[in-house]
């Protein structure tokens, strides 16, 4: 549970720290996050498959291209 309220949390501060003088909002990331918890929340803030992956190794989840980013196709993520 507590890692449902910490993923959105952890996501605003990578935000904050962008610095970016427009508001951003889920549709002008690439990826999103899906928890493998029960509620399989989506969080689309992420520029990179490799930020997504690292953001939720630590709760588990997937990472999927956005299917709202306004932007191209995401760059590719590599196959390990």
């Amino acid at each position: 549970m507590r890692y449902t309220i910490m993923l959105p949390l952890l996501v605003a501060g990578f935000a904050s720290v962008a610095g970016s003088a427009q508001a951003q909002s889920p549709h002008d990331y690439p990826w999103c996050g899906v928890q493998a918890d029960k509620s399989g929340a989506t969080v689309c803030y992420f520029a990179t498959y490799e930020q997504c992956r690292a953001t939720l190794g630590g709760i588990g989840g997937t990472c999927i291209a956005n299917p709202n980013f306004r932007g191209g196709p995401p760059l590719s993520r590599r196959h390990y």
